[in-house]
Parts: structure tokens; C-alpha cells; sequence
């Protein structure tokens, strides 16, 4: 075995774990450290896949910025009473469970009952796609008019966030 493939396995299990203790935190500042925890794992494993610019991504914007405002939010929130986020078992309850037993099961029939024979077949660059420079080079090529689009509705969403904040300090 060799030494990506144990940081591959090492990470792999660290964001199991990481993701399951997210789950069974009761406070939900404990839940969201395990969260970023989660995220650099994942920008971890996508360092060992040779996809170095999304990577920097997920550590940038999902362990940086999203989760500085989950934590804003929590601060905020002030959760201090844990008996009103109780919940009793009901409907959905059941039916979470029902529907993780289904994914289980799916899952575990995909893993034993797949055929032995099925190679998967990769893209010739697929050293380089995960580079920075390939993923410039298609953005502002081939998807140049979805990403101005997309700027623009930013663009918009700030510029309405800006209107929103100035009447409720005007009034």
C-alpha cells in the first residue's frame, strides 16, 4: 500500500468520524468545530485525487467563510436551554430511520453484489483537470457566459442586500 493511499484511508476515516460525532453533538458549537474538522478532511482527500483547486475551495469558502457565519448564527441564536431542541419520536423520526436503513442496505448491495469486472475508464487528462490552470481555462472558455450570469446575479443579491439594510436603519 502506498503512502497516498494510506492519507487517503487515514482522511477518509477521520471525516467518517468527524461527520458522525457532527451528528450526536448536543452543542452546537461541538457539532460545528466537528464540521470544520469534516471539511479540511475533505479538502484533504481532494488534495490526494490531485484536485488542488477545489480543494483550496472547500478550505477557503466552507471551512472559512460558511462556517464563520454558522458560528455568527449560533452566537447569535444563544441556545443556552437544550430541553426546547428535544425532540419527542415521531413521523419523522420514522421515517428517518426507515430511509437510512434503506440507504444502508442499498449500499451494502452495491458493495457485495457489484461485478468484479467492471473497470472504470478515465478521462486521458485526467492528471490535469483538477488544476488550476484547466479549471480557469474551461470556466472562461467554455462556461464564460454561465459565470458572467452568475456574477451578475451576485452582483444583484449584494446590491439588494445593501437596499434592505439601508431602509431598516432609516426607519
Amino acid at each position: 500500500m502506498s503512502f497516498e493511499q494510506v492519507v487517503f484511508y487515514f482522511l477518509a476515516v477521520l471525516a467518517a468520524f468527524s461527520a458522525v460525532m457532527m451528528i450526536l453533538q448536543r452543542n452546537p458549537v461541538n457539532s460545528a468545530l466537528y464540521l470544520i474538522l469534516n471539511f479540511f478532511c475533505l479538502g484533504g482527500l481532494y488534495l490526494t485525487l490531485n484536485a488542488q483547486f477545489i480543494a483550496m475551495v472547500q478550505v477557503l469558502v466552507y471551512a472559512g467563510a460558511i462556517m464563520v457565519l454558522f458560528l455568527f448564527v449560533i452566537m447569535l441564536l444563544n441556545l443556552g436551554d437544550d430541553r426546547r431542541l428535544r425532540e419527542h419520536l415521531g413521523l419523522r423520526m420514522y421515517l428517518g430511520i426507515g430511509f437510512s436503513v434503506a440507504l444502508v442496505l442499498e449500499l451494502l448491495f452495491i458493495f457485495l453484489f457489484r461485478s468484479s469486472n467492471s473497470a472504470v475508464q478515465q478521462s486521458a487528462n485526467a492528471a490535469e483537470m483538477g488544476t488550476v490552470e484547466y479549471v480557469g481555462k474551461v470556466l472562461f472558455t467554455r462556461f464564460l457566459f454561465p459565470f458572467e450570469v452568475t456574477s451578475l446575479l451576485l452582483l444583484a443579491a449584494i446590491v439588494g442586500a445593501v437596499i434592505l439594510a439601508k431602509k431598516k436603519t432609516a426607519e
